[in-house]
């Protein structure tokens, strides 16, 4: 039995020598082989240097360089709508005619007595002359004719009245009334803008009223349209807001096909006059984070064993203001240094990676629609 037992025990160590002989060898072939990290596959870009002229935004509205709500100015009953909704006048156009058929039957009446008073003033002159009438009858005569002339010119005024015209040229809006309607004195019965040039309103700070001038461009951005407008500040208030210490700007833009509208929402951006040189990279290539922003700037690295290797090293940036697909880095990244721009949040702090440049992110400062 016993005999037994150590020819069991022999065979079970052979077993295990010769899984850890096996073992061994498994570990020596690990050891030789090569354990570096595969490089990642990234695009770079170059930080640039560029002049930004520094901007100061705001929140405008757009205002008519003219504008009215035409109201009636007499009693009476329209008759005539010369003007209709969206129509383009000139000053002195009709707009709305009020009835004048009793206006007119008494100015009928009013020029015949004025012509009786005339005949008789000049027989009165002629009596006159010849001392042959009382001066209070002459005077009186005199004073006739004056009153009758009075008489026409204000029923001439009154017509006039409920004839409403166009005080300048412009663009009427939706009408208020409707033909046959009775309308009151001070009643609104359409609008009259001046659409071209057109005004943009809008507030500034009052420490930024150092950095505003006459003359200085703006640029207009309106959320219906792609393309940005150009205009010039015309007015700066002549006083600050006590409640919000702001100050009142007004630009004045030209807008001869009449795209904008009085009263829409407006983005400004006054371009100041001076000049600030920064390293500006796209926005793709920051990787955000609450311990501070960095990018991966690409160089040649060595490794463990030696060798070099075309690797990234993460820099912590300060960053600036943001243009586009731009953004500039105001401290912590030098002009010419080749960051990543593409798949920065795949990356460590020397990691090696692998150059691919023919898919790159969009880096433009003025993007529009289209070239996204």
């Amino acid at each position: 039995m016993f005999k037994k037992y150590l020819i069991a025990l022999g065979g079970f160590g052979v077993v295990v020598l010769t899984l850890g002989a096996i073992k061994a060898a498994q570990l020596k072939e690990m050891s030789k082989a090569d354990h570096s990290v595969p490089p990642t596959t990234v695009s770079t870009v170059e930080a640039q240097a560029v002049a930004w002229h520094p901007t100061l935004k705001s929140i405008g509205t757009l205002a008519p360089v003219q504008g009215v709500t035409i109201s009636a100015d007499a009693d009476g009953t329209i008759v005539r709508i010369a003007a209709d909704s969206g129509t383009a006048v000139k000053a002195g156009d009709l707009l709305v005619e009020l009835d004048t058929s009793v206006e007119v039957a008494n100015l009928h009446a009013a020029q015949a007595t004025a012509e009786l008073t005339r005949i008789n003033l000049e027989r009165a002159q002629d009596l006159w002359a010849r001392q042959a009438m009382a001066k209070s009858d002459y005077d009186g005569a005199d004073a006739a004719a004056k009153q009758a002339v009075a008489n026409v010119a204000s029923l001439q005024a009154l017509i006039a009245k409920k004839q409403l015209r166009a005080p300048f040229d412009g663009r009427v809006g939706i009408r208020l009334v409707n033909t046959g309607q009775f309308v009151g004195r001070g009643q609104p019965l359409l609008p009259l803008q001046k659409l071209d040039p057109i005004f943009v309103n809008f507030n500034v700070p009052q420490r930024q009223l150092p950095a505003l001038a006459l003359g200085q461009t703006v640029a207009v951005l309106i959320d219906a349209f792609e393309l940005p407008f150009t205009g010039l500040i015309t007015a700066i208030n002549s006083e600050v807001d006590a409640a919000t210490r702001n100050i009142s700007v007004q630009a004045t833009l030209a807008n001869p096909q009449e795209l904008l509208r009085a009263g829409m929402f407006a983005r400004v951006e006054v371009q100041l006059p001076a000049t600030d040189s920064l390293v500006v990279v796209p926005a793709t290539a920051i990787a955000y984070a609450s311990y501070g922003n960095s990018v991966y700037v690409v160089e040649k690295m060595k490794g463990a064993d030696g060798k070099e290797y075309l690797g990234v090293r993460q820099q912590f940036v300060k960053l600036g203001a943001t243009r586009g697909d731009q953004v500039a880095v105001t401290g912590g990244l030098k002009s010419g240094e080749q960051v990543v721009s593409a798949g920065v949040f795949k990356l460590r702090n020397g990691a090696p990676v692998a150059v691919n440049n023919v898919v790159q992110p969009t880096n433009n400062p003025s993007p529009k629609p289209g070239n996204t």
